[in-house]
């Protein structure tokens, strides 16, 4: 789905826009890149809360519980999306600044699964 839209950077741009108007209005997310946007885990979280609000409750999320943010946040992505464990929550920890290249294709991929489900609709050719 993601391929008809044009090349990679038409596909990345198309990406950001999607996660930056799916977590619009949530509380500590402010999405701009691929990288230091995801630290806290909180845009992870509010990306899956907007498609599976009964979840979890995103506003008692805190910005320094990275930890439990991120493992609640793949913890969702796969149990409600089906989505492959691409990420490791150590690794994430570990990591000052996510790397972009992880992120973007955590992303992708989460976003595949959404399709796949239906939950996201894609404009047909």
């Amino acid at each position: 789905h993601l391929r008809r839209a044009g090349g990679t950077a038409a596909v990345k741009t198309m990406l950001l826009e999607w996660c930056r108007a799916r977590t619009r209005g949530y509380q500590h997310v402010d999405v701009q890149n691929f990288s230091r946007s995801w630290d806290s885990g909180l845009a992870f979280c509010a990306l899956l809360h907007s498609f599976f609000p009964d979840a979890f409750d995103y506003s008692v999320l805190e910005p320094g519980a990275r930890r439990h943010n991120f493992t609640l946040a793949f913890t969702t992505a796969e149990e409600r999306a089906g989505c492959a464990p691409l990420l490791e929550v150590e690794d994430m920890v570990r990591m000052p600044v996510p790397d972009a290249k992880c992120v973007y294709t955590y992303v992708q991929e989460l976003y595949r699964c959404l399709v796949a489900k239906g939950l996201v609709r894609t404009k047909q050719r």
